[in-house]
């Protein structure tokens, strides 16, 4: 038996690929490879497919069947915010289409146990903190409706009873396993502050009147190497039978603020470069951390790693690769 990993060639599904070679499970993927690189998982059975287009369904069912697979952890979908607001019906086509395109795949190939990479989007601008799985889901942009729906189709097929499934709600994911599995994109805070280290340009800082100890927001980040094992953490016990929530929030249930991310990268990087404070973005709550018991309680997983730990694998990522 095998487990299949779509956009396993990605930052975060690359990281869970390597977990379970270590394991020593069978494993492969399906990437279309607009984002993924193979450089991250080489030797693995692929499918290079578009999970949105109509033809995806055979192809995998058929895929699934010829290498026995028993579970999927379904990483592939768009992530931009920016550009799912502006390009809200390729988002829904990509993220909804490409997943209920895998429903029917699956239950056409009688693969029943399904890992979700949902995303703290689908709280939208929560009230208060640490953020529990119970609050309120008001996403604000088409990223997070997408992601929110999607749990919710998962929830359907759940409800026909061919399907054992959970939702992983990551909060700020950042650092690597290895500088061939880093976060290669400039398109978050931590990578986005190595660029602009880099190139000796000082890093932009969106507030610094918010109420918090350095008046900058803050928001929880979790290593990927702890992401990848909750995601293992919840295949495990979808396997084992026990009984689980649908969704659960994936962090670290402490908070780092802007600033002390930006100190962080400095001091690995051995430059010191005093960033730049701006007005504050709409929308920018001031603290955003992540309740994390539930995962702790049901799936037995908890973060280990600090914001030391994603400050310098992240920058020995980058600077490795670029």
């Amino acid at each position: 038996m095998s487990i299949l990993v779509t956009g396993g060639a990605g930052y975060i599904g690359s990281h869970v690929v390597s977990l379970i070679r270590d394991r020593g499970e069978d494993v492969v993927l399906v990437d279309d490879l607009k984002t993924g690189i193979l450089e991250r998982v080489p030797g693995l059975p692929l499918l290079q497919i578009d999970l949105g287009e109509s033809a995806a369904v055979p192809a995998l069912t058929e895929f699934m069947q010829q290498h026995r697979v028993d579970a999927v952890i379904h990483f592939a979908a768009r992530k931009q915010v920016p550009e799912s607001v502006a390009e809200p019906a390729r988002y829904y086509r990509d993220n909804l289409g490409g997943l209920a395109n895998l429903l029917m795949a699956m239950e056409a190939a009688s693969v029943g146990t399904l890992v979700f990479s949902s995303s703290a989007a689908v709280y939208g601008e929560p009230e208060g903190s640490p953020v529990a799985e119970t609050a309120t889901t008001a996403p604000i942009n088409p990223y997070g409706e997408t992601k929110l729906f999607g749990e919710k189709l998962i929830e359907a097929a759940v409800a026909c009873g061919w399907l054992r499934a959970v939702s992983l709600r990551y909060f700020n994911v950042a650092g690597a396993a290895s500088p061939t599995l880093s976060d290669r994109q400039a398109l978050n805070l931590v990578p986005m502050v190595i660029e602009k280290i880099v190139a000796g340009e000082a890093p932009r800082v969106f507030g610094d009147d918010y109420s918090t100890p350095d008046g900058t927001c803050i928001r929880d980040f979790v290593h990927v190497i702890d992401l990848a094992e909750a995601h293992l953490a919840a295949l495990d016990a979808i396997k084992a039978g026990k009984t689980l929530s649908s969704a659960y929030n994936i962090g670290t249930g402490t908070g780092s603020s802007v600033l002390e991310v930006v100190d962080a990268l400095c001091r690995v990087s051995g430059r010191q470069i005093s960033p730049v404070i701006e007005p504050r973005r709409a929308g920018d709550p001031a603290m955003v951390v992540a309740d994390v018991t539930l995962a702790e309680q049901e799936l037995g997983w908890k973060s280990r790693l600090t914001i030391d730990d994603m400050a310098r694998s992240a920058w020995d990522g980058w600077i490795a690769t670029h």
